[in-house]
């Protein structure tokens, strides 16, 4: 079973079911595979140039050094940082442009997740608003009692 992390626009905006985006939690293979491409495809630019730009670097200073095999290993640990990561930083910045949360659902695939969140929003459009919390008027309320208790607990009333 996976979990899928769903989220929804925000921002007062009324947007359509068909809106919401599911985001599986876990490693990708796409983003381990083609770590700079991936990221570019999720809309996520700054991430995608900063990951160019450090396999790059990193391949560079790997020959010039004389070190093929470690710029190659430490390319490798960037696109597996990415592999890793890389659902995280897509849902952060869902939430930078203005995503809120709906939820966690734990299913077997996309087309499960997205039955399963379909019936919950049904679910709980159906249930009622909960009652108003009654909060008593502070003026009512007992003036706090301030007393030298040399870290014991102070109470009132009480020896």
């Amino acid at each position: 079973m996976a979990i899928y992390v769903v989220m929804e626009p925000g921002g007062g905006r009324t947007e359509a079911a068909d809106a919401t985006i599911f985001v599986r939690d876990g490693f990708s293979w796409l983003a381990f595979l083609f770590a700079p491409l991936w990221l570019a495809w999720h809309r996520l630019w700054v991430e995608a140039a900063l990951a160019f730009v450090a396999m790059g670097l990193i391949s560079l200073l790997g020959q010039r050094l004389g070190l093929d095999w470690a710029g190659s290993a430490l390319s490798l640990l960037v696109s597996l940082y990415i592999g890793l990561e890389g659902q995280g930083r897509r849902i952060a910045a869902l939430r930078r442009r203005g995503w809120h949360e709906w939820g966690v659902i734990e299913a077997d695939n996309y087309d499960a997740a997205d039955i399963r969140q379909a019936l919950d929003a049904e679910a709980k459009a159906e249930e009622q608003a909960p009652l108003p919390r009654i909060v008593p008027d502070a003026s009512l309320a007992r003036p706090a009692q301030t007393g030298l208790t040399l870290g014991l607990t102070h109470t009132p009333g009480k020896g």
